[in-house]
């Protein structure tokens, strides 16, 4: 092959490789681009309708931008594509250990000519190997701060500014008090067009065994979108995000959210792009430094770590079990039948995740997450169940998220302690209790909320591994001074409505 040859070698780009930092760099530009719709990975899972929606139009409209530059096979598989495609194409690094593997073994077929590193995230897989190193515990702070340090993100020479790294106590404000919305400018919101129509109509063709019902698009699919998004929640909503990033409030959806999950995971922002862009936003004194320092840990802190352990972990991460919980989800929990539970929160939460395939990250830990942990739920059937269930869930998203963070099944690799919490906790960060017809103080009786009474169940049944640490011995000891223990158990291990 000439030089000229390797040069102009095609891209084959996934449905979660659409940024111009993927096809339209001074290395890739020169190269036609190859996107596949396949019929057969579309039915492979129950995905939220929603979901599809944006995956297919998100490739759509980058083929229509790329114009002559594209092919765009709808095919029964990829191998179908590849093959009528005619060509050795080169792929970036799959967000996937599935999609890996293929690409290998097509690789080896000579289907695919080479394997590039992905531009996807600011640090790449070998500096985090490097970073790695022979450690057996992780702690997301320690990979943040150094995150911070390497790609100098507000910083002051080696310290970071205002002396602290950590700004969480000035990020952990409850609902406002007598206000239904935080009051705050609007997302920006996408236009729907031709394309969009035409996916509507395909998926409707299709008859796919989804999830959740169609809508209006919320989120940004091409990279021009994005970018404004990106500018929007900078201008206008970054300043009054950090304060109540952990609240919830039943009609309020987006809050101050980005709602820039989805563009991020189908690569259409460069996560240190969108870094900086939020510390300018500081330096211009147009946001604080709370808000900013908080967003700026979920985009190059969090994002960047989950993905950089998923590989770490490898596969067979999945089937860790440490907590033994082995309970199916329940066909409302998979369904996203918020009608079903009479707790307000679980309510909301489901309905919410039916209607648009978004809740932000509180719903899905200290609801959704925690509601499953105390109830025993199988972690790995959960992992599945996140990636599917949410416009935003890939593969790589959700098993430290939910294996780790969530469910604590990988015995405390992610986490310290597992995030159980009873109604206390829900009644200060979200506005649900006051309507409930449960009650977050009461543990025993017709009226006791299943968080509160699910939370002593939970420390009862592992009370000797939670005795042990020294973050959950107090736990434990408060459970054995319960004078209705017994009784609360009883109740739990009967109870069949939530």
């Amino acid at each position: 092959m000439s030089i000229l040859d390797a040069m102009t070698s095609p891209l084959w780009l996934f449905g979660d490789q659409l940024g111009p930092h993927f096809h339209s760099t001074e290395e890739h530009r020169r190269r036609d681009v190859l996107l596949v719709e396949s019929a057969r990975v579309l039915r492979s899972r129950r995905f939220h309708r929603q979901k599809l929606h944006l995956v297919l139009s998100g490739m759509r409209h980058l083929a229509d931008e790329l114009g002559d530059r594209a092919t765009y096979l709808r095919t029964e598989t990829y191998r179908e594509a590849l093959e009528e495609f005619g060509r050795p194409v080169l792929v970036f690094e799959p967000t996937s250990h599935a999609a890996e593997r293929f690409v290998e073994r097509l690789f080896e077929e000579g289907l695919v000519e080479d394997v590039l590193p992905t531009p996807m995230f600011a640090l790449s897989r070998a500096d985090f190997a490097e970073w790695a190193g022979n450690r057996n515990q992780f702690r997301m702070e320690t990979f943040y701060r150094d995150q911070r340090r390497r790609f100098d993100v507000l910083m002051k020479g080696d310290d970071p500014v205002d002396g602290r790294w950590n700004l969480d106590e000035d990020n952990r404000e409850p609902p406002p008090k007598k206000r239904v919305t935080l009051g705050v400018d609007p997302p920006w919101w996408p236009s729907e067009d031709k394309i969009d129509e035409q996916v509507r109509a395909d998926l409707d063709a299709m008859k796919l065994d989804t999830v959740g019902s169609d809508g209006p698009r919320l989120f940004a699919v091409t990279a021009s979108e994005a970018r404004k998004a990106l500018q929007h929640f900078v201008s206008y909503r970054l300043p009054d995000f950090g304060k109540y990033e952990d609240a919830v409030m039943t009609d309020d959806w987006t809050m101050a959210h980005s709602l820039l999950s989805v563009p991020l995971n189908l690569g259409l922002l460069q996560p240190l792009d969108v870094a900086e862009t939020a510390e300018k936003a500081w330096r211009d004194g147009d946001a604080s430094l709370a808000s900013t320092e908080g967003f700026i840990r979920q985009i190059l802190g969090w994002r960047e770590y989950v993905w950089h352990l998923y590989w770490h972990f490898g596969p067979e991460y999945l089937d860790r079990n440490e907590l033994k919980a082995h309970e199916p989800l329940p066909g409302w929990f998979r369904n996203l039948d918020g009608d079903e539970p009479i707790a307000a929160c679980l309510s909301h939460s489901l309905s919410e995740l039916q209607k648009r395939g978004w809740v932000h990250h509180i719903p899905r830990l200290m609801i959704l997450g925690n509601f499953a942990l105390q109830r025993g739920y199988d972690p790995k059937a959960l992992t599945e169940w996140f990636a599917t269930a949410f416009v935003d869930g890939f593969a790589w998203v959700m098993p430290v998220n939910v294996i780790g963070m969530s469910q604590h099944a990988d015995g405390g690799l992610i986490a310290t302690k597992p995030y159980a919490s009873g109604g206390a906790y829900l009644n200060r960060m979200t506005d649900h209790c006051g309507g409930c017809e449960y009650n977050p103080k009461k543990r025993l009786g017709p009226d006791a909320c299943p968080f509160t009474a699910g939370y002593w169940a939970f420390v009862h049944r592992h009370r000797d591994r939670l005795a042990q640490n020294h973050r959950t011995a107090r736990q434990v000891s408060s459970m054995n001074r319960l004078a209705d223990l017994d009784q609360v158990l009883e109740q739990e291990a009967q109870r069949d409505t939530f």
